[in-house]
């Protein structure tokens, strides 16, 4: 099996679930628990607060465990939007966030807030003085994703971060899933207040995520109960799968580190075999996108019948974000990009992990190359 839909999760890795089972089986207690076995899961989970807190560089008290990216993302918006709302009720995000984000601002903009869509250019890629052109006197969140879910796109956090310094009286959060493992972000240098991770994007379980919340910060709660995560978010702690989590990000950070550009070169190996394809057009931008995502459109074929003929040939792709991946609609993040109805129709999404090999590439690109001529005729005999 040629398995490349690493962006809409990663296979656990043994180790991980090893870590998993361990914490699961010994440290059974709840956290919250005055007796020894819930001190004990108390402690483990706070080492491994400690330990993603080093790698995020952060402090411990700044991370919020969570259910995972979606869950992160609503109560970083909506805890912000609510606890401010008699403040200012005037958000800013762009065209391209993932589907829990984009759904959560247009459910505040139910409930009366006003929000500004910053644009991108033709590589998804937004320009910061545009965000900080959109910030009023009423605004209280920005909201930015990292890096794109579905093409790839850097964006420049960092920048915008520093030009929204200027404004201490709003908050900037970032969506941070695709670049956890990837791309990483040095928390105390982006200038960033509220920052999303989720576990299974690197190689961790899936219900596993956290919320970096910048000291200083407040937010109201989406769950309500007791108080747990500083009162930011009721509810047991899920100890095995936090543990799991930190681990699964420091064997992250040490492949990355160990990479030395070798997924890079195994993206721009692919996006050069793509383009000798007869009407592939690849969506990705060269440079400026992170190393583990490739988006290529099959203009005038429909994309969910060229994903079920690569499973036929045990090759796994996806269409889009796997949260709509199953909606055919064009894609939105294309069409943003100002790239065409036809190319937003007609896109795959191809991921890469740390475990992907040159001869997996190969593999899809042979399979493309016999079996997409004949697909593109037959879809030509059927107008």
């Amino acid at each position: 099996m040629v398995y490349l839909d690493n962006s809409a999760t990663t296979k656990p890795w043994t180790e991980v679930l090893d870590t998993f089972y361990k914490a699961a089986s010994s440290y059974y207690g709840n956290p919250s628990s005055l007796h020894h076995p819930g001190l004990e899961a108390e402690t483990l989970m706070q080492k491994a607060r400690e330990s993603l807190a080093f790698l995020l560089h952060t402090k411990p008290e700044e991370l919020v465990y969570t259910s995972g990216g979606t869950e992160s993302n609503n109560l970083a918006i909506k805890g912000i939007a609510m606890k401010h709302r008699d403040r200012g009720q005037h958000l800013v995000t762009s065209t391209v966030e993932h589907p829990s984000v984009k759904e959560a601002f247009l459910e505040l903009e139910s409930f009366g807030f006003d929000v500004t869509y910053v644009p991108v250019d033709a590589k998804g890629r937004i320009d910061p003085e545009e965000v900080e052109n959109a910030v009023r006197e009423d605004t209280t969140l920005v909201s930015i994703i990292h890096v794109n879910n579905e093409i790839g796109t850097i964006q420049p956090i960092e920048e915008i971060g520093r030009r929204l310094a200027r404004y201490p009286k709003l908050y900037f959060h970032t969506d941070h899933v695709q670049g956890a493992a990837h791309v990483p972000l040095d928390l105390s240098q982006s200038f960033v207040d509220l920052c999303t991770i989720s576990g299974h994007k690197f190689h961790g379980l899936k219900g596993t995520g956290a919320l970096y919340m910048k000291q200083g910060v407040h937010l109201s709660s989406l769950f309500h109960g007791g108080t747990q995560e500083q009162a930011a978010r009721a509810g047991t702690e899920n100890v095995p799968g936090i543990v799991a989590m930190s681990k699964a990000l420091r064997m992250s950070r040490e492949k990355q580190s160990d990479d030395k550009g070798r997924l890079s070169s195994l993206k721009e190996y692919l996006m050069e075999g793509l383009q000798k394809i007869d009407g592939a057009v690849v969506n990705t931008p060269i440079h400026g996108s992170a190393p583990h995502i490739v988006n290529v459109s099959f203009p005038e074929m429909k994309p969910e019948v060229l994903v079920q003929e690569l499973t036929r040939h045990s090759i796994h792709v996806s269409t889009k974000s796997a949260c709509s991946s199953k909606l055919q609609e064009p894609s939105a993040v294309i069409k943003a990009a100002g790239l065409g109805e036809k190319r937003a129709a007609s896109a795959i999404r191809i991921s890469f992990s740390f475990d992907t090999t040159q001869e997996e590439i190969d593999r899809l690109l042979t399979v493309l190359n016999s079996n997409v001529p004949e697909m593109q005729k037959v879809m030509g005999e059927k107008k």
